[in-house]
């Protein structure tokens, strides 16, 4: 048999195609790949045969891999391979055309090898472009929109179709990424899109009117529930960022973030009296900015959160229109005298050493004011290049900046802290030109890669991360890192060094357990006896001058590296961490070089702080979390239905896998406000499970480690791969669809953890 060239009499396509079906049916691959390439072989016209097969495949799926006609195509591509005479082109303009058309009606499979192969055989790219953009839209009208979409990426039809009709089908069945794969790589339908979503977060904007333009869309209750303005803006500014748009294109997005933080900013400073007002005068202008509408709704909110008083000399500094005012602010405002009718007033002097209650209470800066030196022009920053970069030295690193509360995404660093010896340096990046001077990036560049100098932090991921985003130099030429050590990787070992202590006797190295603080100022509560003053930590970085207890915090958060360092390195027995903190150093590089290694648990978990935030893994596979994991060391092994949460209504997701995997789950409504989550979890002993800008209200209603914050932007399976690790639960087989995905009820319940 000759299986170079086809017969010249050809064998019925109808016939091979019931002779593979017989094969296939009979499950006998190997004989079917031998059959089909003979057969094939003997085809007088091999294209146009391979259509009438494909035609008549019994049994066809759409969208499955597995079926005889995927096989078919297969097997015909493999054969092609020895035969490049086999083209299109071989034949005649008109029945290339005639085959084309027929190859276009088998599309409508979406499975991705099945549609290249028929693309690539037939030259489907080649087909005059309103032939393909009309069966697109005969695609649309039989509400194929998935396959349509699918289908006019794959044959770069975009930019000839319209973008609204294509994707807020998609969007409006829960398929918001496949419209993102629409527009990608086409700036105008980019934009396009974003600006769709963000009209959609207008305050009367109605889902239903766009529902009536599409009558016959199948749409579920769950779909609908997506089209919400608060998951509709973190769309729109998750797209912002990827597709590096303009943000003044989605002004009901913005403004819907920026009254979000607004209401923040009132139950932060008015509710929890966690910030001065200074500092939320600050912010507040900041997020109201120009926008009558915030400012009006920040007269409303002091109404509600402070007092009339407050809110009318608001709305006389924003000069509010009368008829905008609420009941009894323009009268207050008639009645203020003089001296309250403007906000703030002149700054109070304030002390370097701050008061004996403080200085009781607080650690102290063990500096003087003259040993804090300001660094924003290239002299100054010789001098302390003079110093930072001695070899062998240790210098304490931190950073901070302004405040955006989400409404921008990028945030850059406003102030670097350097702590080396017996001096400070402040690096002031809000100067003009400084921060863009050579002598500024090369610096940075010298600090961080020299090895020989041990650079402290805590945290320090989120550190570098506004760093790359203050220099794009940074990005297009990494900045090497030698020589970091990361205390927040030494402060689990600390802490189970605390457990260890609780269980087996004193506790003289440990201190303020059920504390309320976390991160930084804990470990330095717990090794140097006295936590930080976090007051400032959310002040207005890039306002200048500084005051002077913005100036210490910032001064305080780099010198106390030094000092916890060195009380460490003096007793590293008492604390539980090895005598040379380098090799905790080193061994962190390690880790990050192999990937494969299997990672220590406690260190992507920020326990240490009572915040309880579940860090993001470092590595790409979490596939043994889900059974058989090896146990935590940090707590017991925990079977799956003894575990009991509530999911914010922004991990609806998360919460429907881990009832599929026996935990007790409740989660919240679209419509729930965030408060129901903790009113739950103090009446049923519940863990809190949230995302985003809610976990800083949740944390501060429920009991320390009781609510713990997820990344948003992860899958749901790898959320709970994340909540599975970080309370050590233990799954086995019989888990796995225990429990009632509609009334969380366990259905079968057998006693097989021990």
């Amino acid at each position: 048999m000759n299986s170079t060239t086809p017969e010249t009499v050809g064998l019925d396509p109808v016939v091979l195609r019931d002779q593979l079906f017989m094969l296939w049916s009979q499950k006998d691959l190997q004989t079917l790949h031998l059959a089909a390439l003979q057969g094939f072989s003997k085809l007088s016209e091999p294209l146009e045969a391979l259509l009438t097969i494909l035609e008549g495949c019994p049994g066809r799926q759409k969208g499955r891999s597995h079926t005889l006609g995927h096989h078919v195509l297969f097997e015909f591509q493999t054969w092609m391979k020895e035969l490049p005479q086999v083209t299109l082109s071989s034949l005649s303009e008109q029945q290339a055309l005639a085959l084309q058309r027929r190859a276009l009606n088998l599309l409508i499979d979406t499975q991705a090898s099945f549609v290249d192969g028929l693309i690539n055989i037939y030259q489907l790219n080649s087909l005059d472009p309103a032939i393909l953009v009309l069966y697109i839209m005969n695609l649309m009208s039989l509400c194929c929109y998935k396959e349509a979409a699918v289908l006019s990426v794959k044959l770069k039809l975009q930019k000839d179709l319209n973008m609204e009709e294509m994707c807020v089908p998609l969007i409006l069945q829960n398929k918001l990424p496949l419209a993102e794969s629409f527009v990608t790589g086409h700036n105008h339908l980019e934009q396009q899109l974003v600006t769709l979503l963000d009209s959609w977060c207008h305050a009367y904007f109605s889902v239903d009117e766009i529902r009536r333009r599409y009558p016959r869309l199948s749409l579920t209750k769950q779909c609908m529930s997506q089209i919400q303005p608060k998951l509709l803006a973190k769309h729109v500014f998750r797209l912002v960022e990827k597709f590096n748009i303009d943000q003044g294109l989605c002004p009901n997005a913005l403004h819907k973030r920026r009254l979000d933080s607004l209401r923040f900013l009132m139950y932060k400073t008015f509710v929890e009296k966690g910030m001065t007002e200074e500092i939320w005068c600050d912010h507040v202008q900041y997020v109201v900015a120009d926008d009558l509408e915030l400012r009006i709704s920040l007269v409303e909110l002091l109404v509600r959160y402070s007092d009339i008083q407050k809110a009318a000399q608001w709305a006389l500094r924003y000069n509010i229109p009368r008829n905008r005012l609420p009941c009894g602010v323009w009268e207050t405002q008639q009645d203020l005298p003089p001296d309250l009718q403007h906000i703030g007033g002149s700054a109070q002097t304030e002390d370097w050493i701050p008061s004996q209650s403080h200085c009781q209470k607080f650690y102290q800066v063990p500096l003087t004011k003259d040993k804090v030196h300001f660094v924003d022009s290239p002299e100054a920053l010789q001098r302390c290049r003079n110093i930072v970069l001695k070899e062998g030295g240790v210098v304490g690193v931190d950073m901070e900046w302004q405040p955006t509360f989400g409404c921008i995404s990028t945030q850059r660093v406003a102030l670097i802290q350097l702590a080396a010896l017996d001096q400070v340096f402040l690096l002031d990046l809000c100067v003009a030109g400084f921060c863009q001077h050579p002598g500024t990036v090369s610096f940075i560049r010298s600090l961080f890669s020299d090895r020989s100098i041990i650079k402290l932090g805590y945290g320090m991921s989120g550190d570098i991360k506004c760093l790359l985003a203050t220099w794009q130099q940074l990005l297009e030429e990494p900045l090497k890192m030698e020589g970091v050590l990361d205390l927040l990787k030494i402060h689990p070992k600390i802490q189970r060094q605390k457990i260890n202590r609780t269980q087996n006797g004193p506790k003289e190295v440990l201190v303020g357990e059920g504390s309320s603080e976390k991160g930084l100022s804990l470990l330095v509560q717990q090794v140097l006896k006295k936590p930080l003053d976090k007051t400032e930590q959310m002040s207005n970085w890039e306002k200048r001058p500084l005051r002077i207890s913005q100036i210490r915090y910032a001064v305080a958060d780099a010198c106390c590296l030094l000092e916890v360092y060195s009380v460490l390195s003096s007793n590293p027995d008492q604390f539980g961490i090895p005598s040379d903190l380098r090799s905790i150093m080193s061994s962190q590089s390690e880790k990050r070089g192999d990937k494969k290694k299997k990672e220590e648990k406690s260190c992507d978990k920020e326990e240490c702080q009572g915040a309880q935030r579940v860090s993001p893994p470092r590595s790409d596979t979490e596939k043994g979390l889900l059974c058989g994991e090896k146990p935590s060391e940090d707590a017991p092994p925990l079977p799956p239905q003894h575990l009991r949460v509530v999911c914010d209504n922004m991990l609806q997701g998360l919460g429907r896998y881990l009832r599929c995997l026996g935990v007790d789950v409740i989660m919240l409504e679209n419509t729930d406000d965030h408060r129901v989550a903790a009113k739950l979890a103090q009446a049923e002993g519940r863990f809190i499970l949230t995302c985003g800008q809610p976990y800083q209200t949740l944390r501060s209603q429920v009991g320390e480690g009781r609510c713990l914050s997820l990344d948003c932007a992860e899958k749901a399976r790898d959320q709970a791969a994340r909540v599975l690790r970080h309370f050590n639960v233990q799954l086995k087989p019989c888990d796995i669809f225990s429990r009632c995905q509609k009334q969380n009820i366990n259905i079968v319940y057998r006693h097989t953890h021990k």
